[in-house]
């Protein structure tokens, strides 16, 4: 995209393919929803994921709830 080219910004949730070590945008978005708080991630912002589970995590805090909330620690 340059200067000319003026597309309106992403909005709303994105849908991801999540990974090992990497993750592909299926559907463009503006962030994904994580699945431990439901706190909107920025795509740019995404470090932390699930590949089994195919789930989205807003920082390490939030997997180690999420693993909690699953009864797994």
């Amino acid at each position: 995209m340059n200067r000319i080219d003026r597309r309106a910004p992403l909005s709303g949730p994105a849908e991801i393919e999540y990974l090992d070590g990497d993750f592909k945008i299926k559907r463009p978005g503006a962030y994904v929803v994580c699945a431990a708080t439901g706190a909107h991630v920025p795509i740019e912002e995404l470090r932390y994921w699930n590949v089994d589970r195919q789930e989205a995590y807003a920082g390490p805090e939030a997997k180690m709830l999420r693993l909690k909330q699953l009864g797994e620690i």
